[in-house]
């Protein structure tokens, strides 16, 4: 990885105060348009301790002022690189080769997938999304799960309908030029190889998503998930933590008068994409469905995921890969955004601080 550059940081401070005379853009009013905050924007301008950009923010950068209907309309915007004429598409590549290397590297993404700063569920541009979710097994699912019934929805079979929907139409706002799709782990129709090597998102635990599973074995994270039992079984299920010195670490779901849950917890995950290390692969579980949501609506809820963001910016700014298993409060029988700002809400966060 290159050392931050100085003169990076003062040709980024110097494109948004010079490249069009007359024109004021703030600091927050980029920060608004690359979707992150103002104040890791303003680390990217900082000359005397500088932080470097990941890639995919350069790109941006160079999209956006190669033109100037890029400030043009009633509020200021990124357009797609496709939507550029011929000599705005020659200036982007200029300046992106420019701000490469300034930044000390290849203008190929050789290396393996960052984490970007700023918003997790932002890719690349033109890189396919896959988000595959649990299936509810047959027992389980109502009539209209059923091909055979007039009303066939094939929803009704997936195990997570609300935390798809919520990340579904958050993944496709955010990266309105990739292709982003989502199946279902079903064992019976096996997912493609080219969906295995995509930005993988994985939504549901180890009970109904095989999937979870496998790639939970193979992900450098010291947390593994330990299913729910059957009806009838006492094994509430819960996330088992390996510390560096050996010692288990176990976080469970909490439930009052019986079966009432109370609170759930979640495993929130991120990192390189062991089966493609140019793309990544994103968990979002629960030991319950409202964990899974809670786990999504961290960094999709507008109330918190500016907050949660930022803390995933400062704690894991310089790490490939990252988990935080957190609790999801429960109130009136609905499942609540954890706030991972909350210290009570955060069990575990790996890389472990020394």
């Amino acid at each position: 990885m290159s050392q931050p550059s100085p003169a990076l940081a003062g040709r980024l401070r110097a494109l948004r105060k010079e490249t069009w005379p007359g024109v004021q853009i703030t600091q927050r009013q980029l920060a608004d348009v690359f979707g992150v905050s103002n104040t890791l924007l303003s680390s990217w301008e900082n000359t005397s301790n500088p932080v470097s950009p990941p890639m995919l923010r350069l790109d941006a950068y160079a999209t956006f002022f190669a033109t100037r209907r890029s400030i043009e309309g009633p509020s200021f915007r990124l357009l797609a690189a496709e939507q550029l004429t011929e000599d705005e598409q020659r200036g982007r590549e200029d300046l992106l080769a420019e701000l490469t290397e300034l930044r000390g590297g290849s203008h190929e993404a050789t290396g393996p997938a960052e984490f970007a700063p700023g918003n997790v569920w932002r890719f690349p541009p033109n890189e396919d999304v896959v988000i595959v979710d649990a299936q509810l097994p047959e027992d389980m699912r109502i009539g209209y799960a059923d091909p055979a019934s007039p009303d066939y929805s094939r929803l009704f079979s997936y195990a997570d309908p609300d935390a798809l929907i919520e990340l579904y139409g958050h993944i496709r706002a955010c990266n309105p030029t990739s292709n982003v799709s989502f199946r279902t782990a079903n064992p019976r129709v096996p997912l493609r190889p080219k969906d295995y090597t995509a930005h993988l998102v994985l939504l549901g635990g180890v009970d109904f998503n095989p999937q979870t599973r496998e790639l939970l074995n193979l992900i450098d994270a010291p947390v593994r998930q330990i299913g729910r039992g059957g009806p009838g079984e006492d094994v509430p299920g819960s996330f088992e933590v390996t510390h560096p010195d050996g010692t288990t670490e176990r976080f469970n779901a909490q439930t009052s008068d019986g079966d009432t849950l109370v609170a759930d917890v979640a495993l929130f995950y991120h990192g390189v994409n062991p089966l493609n290390r140019k793309r990544t692969v994103t968990v979002c579980n629960g030991m319950y469905g409202r964990g899974t949501l809670g786990a999504v609506r961290a960094l999709t809820d507008p109330r918190f995921r500016d907050r949660n963001q930022a803390h995933l910016d400062a704690r894991f700014a310089h790490a490939d890969s990252f988990s935080i298993i957190s609790r999801v409060p429960i109130f009136n029988n609905q499942g609540l955004t954890p706030d991972w700002t909350l210290a009570e809400h955060r069990l575990h966060e790996w890389p472990e601080t020394s």
